[in-house]
């Protein structure tokens, strides 16, 4: 057993927060495959004060889900402190505060990974979160700086206090109150491109007395194991690897779940499972239009699928789509590498 935030937790590996993916529907899929946390997609503070329906739906939470925290985004510490008021009774684990989000639309207005340049501010948002959340743990997620194509290697050091950034910035927000700390090791000039560096996340684990969560090229459960030897950190955090793969999150008790080669009558039963609890989660049209990415997800590198995959962005009805996916476990003759190197 794992313990984090006072949770015992059945192995370290957790489900990354997931604009348009990490939603009710998976985060159910991903904990009954082994994810020992799962977080909601990121959920506007400012939208929670203007009373934004689409801010509400992204906050639909099950017991049967598993443990699961809300991620909120925002710059305000006053919105951040009504975010976390309105939210101290609902059923999460915990509260995180999104600092990492690489998208222009975000970061133009200092928010996500946009936080970097102004940690005093970012440190205010915590506090009043902290002091908001009736002690509900608060956590953050964070990258190891703002510039640097190659990570830290290729742009001047940056520097706050005297510290690398990196560093800085992870001890204000612990010192502000912060109960774990996640750790996207790229920058957000890296966006999800290049190699991840580890070491930022060490140098985190040293500077710091709270956990830390590693994430950033974790494709396996090996992989997960590395990140844990080399950098020190508590938990390790799955993002795009478990696109089209929850069975990444049953390889840390079960080896055999890393298997070279998934059946297609395996891959297509969890794509109808997956679009059948979008249905009941969103109705029928928004689940057929929001699974032909993720039917997209669970074929990739599957032979034969590619055809497949043209025409299961014209389908609208679910008697459509689920006739595709019949036709994947028909058609495609050989699995899978279970191999997501190339996200």
């Amino acid at each position: 057993m794992y313990s984090f935030l006072g949770l015992e937790l059945k192995s370290p590996v957790v489900l990354a927060p997931l604009a348009g993916i990490s939603d009710r529907a998976y985060r159910k899929i991903a904990h009954d495959r082994g994810a020992a946390l799962a977080c909601t997609e990121m959920v506007s503070a400012k939208g929670l004060y203007y009373k934004s329906p689409g801010s509400e739906e992204l906050l639909d939470m099950r017991p049967e889900e598993g443990l699961t925290g809300i991620q909120i985004f925002g710059s305000e510490p006053e919105m951040i402190a009504f975010a976390a008021d309105y939210l101290k009774d609902r059923p999460n684990a915990f509260l995180d505060i999104n600092m990492g989000c690489p998208v222009p639309k975000v970061v133009k207005n200092h928010e996500g990974s946009a936080m970097l340049l102004d940690p005093d501010n970012a440190a205010r948002c915590v506090e009043a979160a902290v002091k908001a959340s009736n002690c509900k743990p608060v956590t953050i997620k964070m990258r190891i700086g703002f510039t640097g194509k190659d990570g830290l290697e290729s742009a001047e050091p940056q520097i706050w206090q005297g510290e690398p950034l990196h560093v800085a910035f992870a001890k204000r927000m612990e010192e502000a109150g912060a109960s774990a700390i996640a750790v996207h090791g790229r920058t957000r000039e890296q966006y999800y491109s290049g190699k991840a560096n580890w070491q930022a996340i060490a140098d985190i684990v040293k500077a710091v007395n709270v956990p830390v969560i590693g994430n950033g090229d974790v494709c396996s459960a090996k992989d997960a194991k590395e990140m844990m030897q080399q950098t020190g950190c508590s938990l390790v955090m799955v993002g795009r690897a478990a696109l089209g793969n929850p069975w990444i999150f049953s390889e840390w008790e079960d080896p055999l779940a890393a298997k070279k080669y998934r059946s297609s009558e395996e891959i297509a039963a969890q794509m109808q499972q997956h679009f059948e609890l979008l249905a009941k989660l969103k109705g029928e049209h928004t689940a057929v239009l929001e699974m032909r990415k993720h039917f997209g997800w669970y074929t990739k590198g599957v032979r034969g699928a590619a055809e497949l995959r043209k025409m299961v962005n014209t389908a609208v009805t679910a008697e459509e789509l689920s006739s595709y996916i019949k036709a994947a476990a028909e058609l495609v003759p050989a699995g899978r590498s279970n191999n997501h190197k190339e996200f």
